[in-house]
């Protein structure tokens, strides 16, 4: 990592592969940018400042507090970015605000910060006592403890094996059930120590045994798989034609989306997949930040519409239309929200 960057980098929360996201998003003619899951503005930083003081950047994020950090991070940068909470996969809406159709960037880092980790009032960590509520954002309605009280043994066998690749998912259920009918179970604690005597350390395993139940109802809270396959569905709509996306993905269910997508992009024509194989973190990365150990950058490069204009491409498996792409651009008032 270079100096320039260990000077973004430190304080706080350490952005992922910086200097490799930079080699994709930061490219001549590139004029906005979107980070669509902005935190506390660590990536998108490091993007105002490698490129030209023309490029725009619009950052996103579900989570107020992380918009509050990203604000303060990128001052130096005031008229240059947009900040909103919002989804990424409401990036349409976004972009039609301001008014944009299409981007030359998009960069997604998936999954949780460690700055979420870190406070325990959130209750996304099974290492620090708080209310199990695991919302990216806190004004969204259910909560993991609202799942935990209210899902069928078979439902939380089924979310544990779906979204935390959890083998013994029936057996974490089952005891589930049996403790919230002699008291509700509403910390994190609660449910780690629950875990932890459901499914002791034994034979090796490396992770906590909490780690994938607190994972899968973290994913269930905030429909984060359903979100992703959502923006997938629609990405290439707000590129430009040379437009690129690069996403960082933490775990096997986000980063199988990811792959497929990109294959299915470039065997039908529509983009070059531009990591044949995703990008790791290098182990002097890893040893300054942990969170690094299970990144995995892809990145795609969408490719110039076909010459006759009307060509309209159908993905029968996913159900639905990629229509021809204009090239319109369009610049981004920095305003501050």
């Amino acid at each position: 990592m270079t100096l320039r960057m260990k000077t973004l980098v430190s304080g706080g929360h350490q952005p992922v592969l910086v200097e490799e996201v930079l080699r994709f998003l930061n490219f001549p003619g590139s004029r906005c940018i979107v980070d669509g899951t902005v935190g506390s503005g660590g990536h998108a930083a490091a993007l105002l400042q490698a490129t030209p003081s023309s490029v725009r950047l619009i950052g996103l994020d579900r989570d107020p507090e992380a918009l509050k950090g990203a604000a303060k991070r990128l001052d130096p940068y005031e008229g240059r970015f947009s900040l909103y909470q919002a989804s990424y996969k409401n990036l349409e809406e976004i972009l039609n605000q301001n008014p944009l159709s299409t981007v030359d960037g998009i960069l997604l880092d998936l999954g949780l910060s460690s700055m979420q980790l870190e406070i325990a009032e959130r209750g996304f960590s099974f290492q620090k006592e708080g209310p199990l509520d695991m919302r990216f954002d806190p004004d969204s309605s259910k909560t993991a403890a609202d799942l935990v009280a209210k899902a069928t043994e078979k439902e939380l066998s089924d979310l544990f094996w779906r979204y935390g690749e959890e083998r013994h998912s029936r057996r974490i259920a089952r005891a589930i059930v049996q403790a919230r009918q002699l008291r509700p179970i509403t910390t994190t604690r609660q449910l780690a120590e629950l875990a932890q005597r459901t499914l002791p350390w034994q034979g090796g395993r490396r992770l906590h045994p909490a780690t994938r139940v607190f994972q899968a109802l973290r994913i269930a809270v905030n429909e984060e798989l359903s979100a992703l396959e959502h923006f997938l569905g629609h990405a290439l709509d707000f590129l430009s034609p040379g437009g690129r996306l690069c996403i960082l993905s933490y775990h096997s269910l986000e980063d199988r989306q990811v792959k497929e997508a990109f294959r299915r992009w470039q065997r039908e024509g529509q983009a070059r997949i531009l990591t044949k194989k995703p990008i790791q973190s290098s182990e002097s990365e890893i040893r300054n930040n942990p969170r690094a150990r299970s990144a995995k950058l892809r990145a795609a490069e969408k490719l110039e519409p076909p010459a006759h204009g009307d060509a309209i491409l159908i993905s029968h498996r996913n159900k639905y239309r990629v229509p021809p792409f204009g090239g319109g651009q369009g610049g981004v008032d920095g305003e501050r929200n």
